[in-house]
C-alpha cells in the first residue's frame, strides 16, 4: 500500500508498505478521507510542535474516515477517533482522557496516523458514519470535536457575545459551535479576506486582522463593554492580544491554536487588570457521537469548509496548498 511518512522538516516521502494486520481489538479500515490540520502543518514545516519532535519516520493525519475492512463491521462507513487514552490512569478515570499521558494519538510523535491506504484501528475508536454524512464530513468531525470541546470549556451561556480571533476551520466551527451554544452575537477576526466572507455568513460581525490593533475594532464594535468570551484560533501572538485588547473584564480567554514559536506572549497588565481567566484548549473529551449528530440534523455546516481535495499521490502538494492558507481545509483521499 502506499504511505507517506514525514522524515523532517518539509521532507514528505512516499513509501510502499505491506497492509497492517489487525491485532485484538482491532479492525482494518480502508482509508477514504484525511483532513490537513493546522497542527499537521506545524510538524511538516517545522519537524515537531514544541518539545515533540520527528525522530523516526512518521505518518501525519488525525482527521481520518474510512470503511472498515475486515471482521463482523466489514463494509461500514466509519469515523476515526485518532485519540485511544489508556483508559485506566487517573486522568481518564476523572473524564479527561484528552489528558492522559500513555494516549496513542495518530500522527503525533511515534504514533503513525492515516496518511495511508489502510489503517488498522481500535474497533471501539471507529464511529458509524449516518448515510447522510460524506467521508470528507467523517474526517471534519475531529475539529468539530475541538470546536465543541472549546465552547464547553468557555461554559458559554444564552446571550453572550462571542469574539472569534482567526478564521481557518477550527474557529468558522467555533463560531457555529457558539451561535448553537446561544452567544447573541459573533464577531470575529482574520488576516484572509476569504475567510471573513465565511465567518460573515455564519452571522458573524467581521473585522481584518491587524498585528493584534483589531482588539480594538472588536472593543468599540461592542460600544466599549467588551466580549465575554474570546477565543483566539489563529495561533499567533497578535490574536492572542488583540483577544487580551477585546474581552471584557471578568471575561475569558480561550486560546485553541497552536503558536508556531511555541511562546504565548500578551499584556499581562491588561489580562491582569481585568481579571481575566485564560483556558487552554489540548484536543477533545468524548465528542464523536455529539458531533455526528449535529452535522447529520444540519446544525453545523462542516461540508462546506472543504475547499481542496487531493488523492493520495498528491500528498505533497495538498500540503504545500494548505500552507499557504489558500482555501479553508484541504482533503487527502487514498
Amino acid at each position: 500500500m502506499q504511505v507517506f511518512r514525514l522524515h523532517g522538516a518539509r521532507d514528505l516521502r512516499q513509501h510502499e508498505e505491506p497492509v497492517p494486520v489487525p491485532g485484538a481489538g482491532e479492525s482494518l479500515v480502508r482509508v477514504t478521507a484525511v483532513g490537513i490540520c493546522g497542527s499537521d502543518i506545524h510538524w511538516f514545516l517545522e519537524g515537531g510542535i514544541g518539545e515533540s519532535r520527528v525522530t523516526q519516520p512518521l505518518v501525519l493525519g488525525h482527521e481520518c474516515a474510512g470503511v472498515i475492512a475486515s471482521g463482523q463491521r466489514r463494509g461500514e462507513r466509519v469515523a476515526i477517533d485518532p485519540g485511544i487514552p489508556c483508559g485506566t490512569c487517573a486522568f481518564c478515570q476523572e473524564g479527561h482522557p484528552n489528558l492522559c499521558a500513555h494516549v496513542y494519538f495518530a500522527g503525533c510523535e511515534a504514533d503513525d496516523g492515516a496518511l495511508r491506504e489502510y489503517i488498522a484501528w481500535p474497533t471501539h475508536g471507529l464511529h458509524p458514519l449516518p448515510e447522510a454524512l460524506s467521508d470528507a464530513d467523517g474526517a471534519m468531525l475531529e475539529p468539530l470535536g475541538v470546536a465543541l470541546f472549546s465552547v464547553e470549556l468557555a461554559h458559554l451561556k444564552p446571550g453572550m457575545t462571542v469574539g472569534v480571533f482567526g478564521c481557518g476551520p477550527i474557529g468558522l466551527l467555533v463560531l457555529q459551535v457558539a451561535r448553537l451554544a446561544g452567544a447573541a452575537r459573533l464577531i470575529a477576526t482574520d488576516k484572509l479576506a476569504h475567510r471573513r466572507e465565511v465567518a460573515r455568513s455564519f452571522g458573524a460581525t467581521v473585522f481584518p486582522a491587524s498585528d493584534g490593533r483589531e482588539g480594538a475594532d472588536v472593543l468599540a464594535a461592542t460600544g466599549g463593554q467588551g466580549v465575554d468570551v474570546a477565543f483566539e484560533a489563529a495561533g499567533a501572538n497578535e490574536a492572542v492580544a488583540a483577544a487580551v485588547t477585546a474581552v471584557r473584564p471578568g471575561g475569558k480567554v480561550i486560546l485553541v491554536g497552536i503558536p508556531t514559536e511555541d511562546h504565548t506572549v500578551f499584556n499581562a497588565h491588561t489580562a491582569r487588570r481585568k481579571g481575566l481567566t485564560l483556558k487552554l484548549v489540548h484536543r477533545m473529551q468524548h465528542t464523536y457521537p455529539r458531533a455526528i449528530r449535529l452535522v447529520a440534523q444540519g446544525l453545523v455546516d462542516v461540508r462546506s469548509l472543504v475547499t481542496h481535495r487531493f488523492p493520495l499521490a498528491e500528498t505533497v502538494q495538498a500540503y504545500a496548498l494548505a500552507q499557504r492558507r489558500e482555501g479553508l481545509k484541504v482533503i487527502i483521499e487514498p
